[in-house]
């Protein structure tokens, strides 16, 4: 009974992305009735559940932290593409996009991700226990490409407001760029130990001993399916996006919320296996999910908008606001308290979780 329920699976993960492609050529540049929007949005849950799927199958056959990597810079790509797109398109105030964007991935991953995550690990196992060297490089990480990025502009003087020259905007792309691999290179080749699931006495756990990893032709399949169902999510994201920014400005909200929405939308696949990870008690994984993503957003949008920045004529805004910088300062200082232990308790799950609530209500009421 056992085959046909994975092949039934597998057939229902590898078809609903393929139909929500489809959904995406025929929705994409129009303007779809509001019943092909709602059929629109199931697809997109359905591809998102996909791409968990898909994702795990091949983290499953390369092992860790490939594996987390894989599904954060597919995603990270693909969000990439979609900014430099609504940029290129000049259509409506497009200066804050990439600086919302990032800073939204950045706030959803440190807060959100790693807050579920810690919560629901310590809930079931009593405590979620990782590699604090691993965890405390990444997050190391993270903070200084957001300095660099998001805060310096707010600081410079070469240019009138929180924008960078071009000089600073290349300097900061090539350093987030070199970060980013630098990280890479440490992450899976240099200190890969330092970021494999450990167990309560802090030694690594042996991946998934028990169960038999893919073939080589079952991986590229779900390697293949998890670029399209990743592809139908982002893409499915922008079509709906019109709605959502209907549904912020009818509720009075600033159009920056728009941004957020949409990031958490495009982050669900990260955040869905970080809480499975952390659920078998693989809390490294879901830290290894939580941070890359967040790095991969800033070392691989940064450089890439510094390049298309040729093409746009208005000034990037980079620069955080007052209020986003102070969150960014304290969502650091408590990411440390909460890493260098290398184990923690359901409180530090929570703590986190309201940063990401005072994040997400101060985008509503700033």
């Amino acid at each position: 009974m056992a085959a046909p329920r994975i092949t039934a699976l597998m057939d229902w993960t590898i078809s609903v992305p393929v139909v929500a492609v489809v959904l995406l050529a025929v929705t994409w540049g129009g303007q779809p009735p509001a019943w092909l929007l709602a059929v629109a949005g199931a697809f997109l849950v359905g591809s998102v559940l996909a791409a968990v799927h898909h994702a795990e199958v091949v983290a499953h056959r390369v092992g860790e932290p490939f594996g987390s990597l894989v599904l954060a810079v597919a995603v990270t790509v693909i969000e990439v593409a979609l900014i430099v797109t609504l940029m290129l398109s000049g259509k409506g105030n497009t200066t804050t996009l990439a600086r919302d964007t990032v800073f939204a991935a950045v706030m959803i991953t440190m807060n959100g991700i790693v807050g579920l995550s810690l919560l629901v690990a310590a809930s079931r196992h009593h405590l979620a226990v990782f590699n604090a060297e691993g965890s405390g490089s990444a997050l190391g990480t993270v903070v200084a490409l957001s300095g660099l990025t998001l805060v310096l502009p707010r600081f410079t003087t070469s240019e009138a407001g929180p924008v960078f020259s071009s000089e600073q905007l290349a300097f900061a792309a090539v350093a987030s760029l070199a970060l980013y691999g630098m990280f890479v290179f440490t992450q899976t080749i240099r200190h890969r130990d330092f970021f494999l699931p450990t167990g309560t006495d802090g030694t690594p756990l042996d991946e998934d001993v028990h169960a038999e990893p893919p073939t080589l032709a079952a991986t590229f399949t779900s390697l293949a399916a998890l670029l399209v169902a990743l592809i139908a999510v982002v893409g499915l994201t922008k079509v709906e996006s019109p709605a959502i920014e209907s549904g912020v400005q009818a509720l009075g909200f600033p159009h920056t919320v728009v941004g957020v929405v949409i990031a958490l939308m495009v982050l669900l696949p990260e955040s869905i296996a970080a809480v499975k990870a952390a659920g078998r008690n693989r809390v490294q994984t879901s830290m290894n999910l939580a941070y890359g993503s967040a790095m991969a957003s800033i070392g691989l949008t940064i450089p890439t908008i510094a390049i298309a920045s040729i093409w746009i004529p208005d000034k990037l805004s980079l620069g955080l606001e007052p209020t986003q910088m102070v969150l960014l300062l304290i969502s650091a200082v408590v990411a440390v308290l909460t890493v260098t232990p290398g184990r923690a308790k359901t409180l530090q799950g929570w703590v986190h979780l309201s940063l990401l609530a005072a994040y997400l209500f101060l985008s509503v009421r700033p």
